[in-house]
């Protein structure tokens, strides 16, 4: 367990904070709707840092125990950075805000268009019961277009179109507590590191998790004093974010690979859904490696058995001189909850803990 500070008991507002729940792949979404102050700034990354100075109480009220617990996720919903978007969106998590989100993405995409400030787009879909409405999000990477499949009425699945995404480097070569081990990282929206569970014995089930989580505390230190992490044209989207842990399955009907992955992110988080963002770093390697042709699908599986289906779809411009790839990747969200959470005054605990 890390180190974390004592709860900041006033640091979150004293009224009703409400959300609306979602998962998607699994892996929780917890959408802000109401109690917090409209979030300041000209474009999401700025945005994004405004709420890291003056919304953190709300976070830590949010994803920590006893109103949520380590593997939360959430976002606050924001304009976006101008009209050629529909919405903005800042995601946090138990360490404090990533840079890009595919799970969430999919589930803000589906609330917006079944309850949130989207709904009239569905009330008359222009190709009878099944029509694909497009939806642009602006994320702290950059511009993602979404196209959401509508059948009856109802969003059935959201397919993202992500921002360029690249290799920074293969074959990392890393000390662990488990020996030397070699590790790819690539971008998604994110940075993340790449390896084989199967090369240091693990596999990718509930069983293995706490082996990973330390693994993956014990690389992202490690592969950021190896390497520069950060992208070449925004310094701020810099890091190593989580460690996507991939095993092969066999084949199947409909797809040119399948993995099954559980990429562990931020503070030791486990990502519930095949993770959106870590499917594209884990496509522009695949591709790099010649495993996986351009424009097929890789069915990427989860530790919890859900699926994101996912493909190399263009080449994108380059990235700091390196070559980029287009990705997009597809999945669907639910409904699981509304809540209304309060903090009173006098409650010791404060904006809460984590025990992981």
């Amino acid at each position: 367990m890390s180190d974390r500070p004592a709860p900041a008991v006033r640091a979150a507002p004293s009224g009703v904070v409400t959300t609306v729940d979602y998962h998607a792949g699994g892996e929780p979404f917890r959408i802000v709707t109401g109690g917090v102050r409209t979030i300041q700034g000209s474009s999401v990354l700025e945005r994004r840092r405004w709420a890291a100075t003056n919304l953190d109480g709300v976070r830590r009220l949010l994803v920590n125990e006893p109103r949520g617990h380590a593997d939360m996720y959430g976002a606050f919903v924001t304009e976006p950075d101008d009209a050629g978007a529909d919405l903005g969106v800042v995601f946090f998590h138990n360490e404090g805000y990533s840079t890009a989100c595919g799970h969430g993405t999919i589930a803000l995409v589906t609330w917006a268009l079944r309850e949130g400030p989207l709904a009239g787009r569905l009330s008359a879909p222009p190709g009878g019961p099944s029509t694909d409405v497009v939806v642009t999000v602006d994320v702290p990477s950059g511009r993602l277009r979404c196209v959401a499949r509508v059948r009856d009425g109802r969003v059935a699945t959201v397919r993202f179109r992500n921002v360029p995404s690249f290799v920074l480097a293969t074959g990392v070569s890393v000390d662990t507590a488990v020996g030397r081990i070699s590790v790819d990282v690539a971008y998604g929206g994110a940075f993340y590191g790449s390896l084989d569970v199967r090369s240091i014995g693990l596999d990718v089930s509930p069983a293995s998790l706490p082996a990973l989580i330390a693994l993956q505390r014990e690389l992202r230190p490690a592969l950021e004093a190896t390497l520069d992490v950060s992208h070449p044209d925004e310094p701020e989207l810099r890091g190593i974010y989580g460690i996507v842990f991939w095993a092969a399955e066999p084949d199947e009907p409909g797809a040119a690979l399948v993995q099954r992955n559980v990429t562990v992110f931020a503070d030791g988080e486990v990502d519930r859904s095949p993770c959106g963002s870590g499917t594209s770093a884990r496509l522009v390697i695949l591709d790099a490696a010649g495993e996986l042709p351009r424009g097929g699908t890789l069915r990427h599986r989860s530790i919890v058995g859900s699926v994101f289906e996912a493909s190399v779809v263009a080449a994108g411009p380059p990235v700091g001189g390196r070559p980029s790839l287009i990705t997009e990747v597809e999945g669907s969200a639910f409904a699981t909850g509304r809540h209304e959470f309060v903090l009173e005054e006098d409650d010791p605990i404060g904006t809460g803990f984590l025990l992981r």
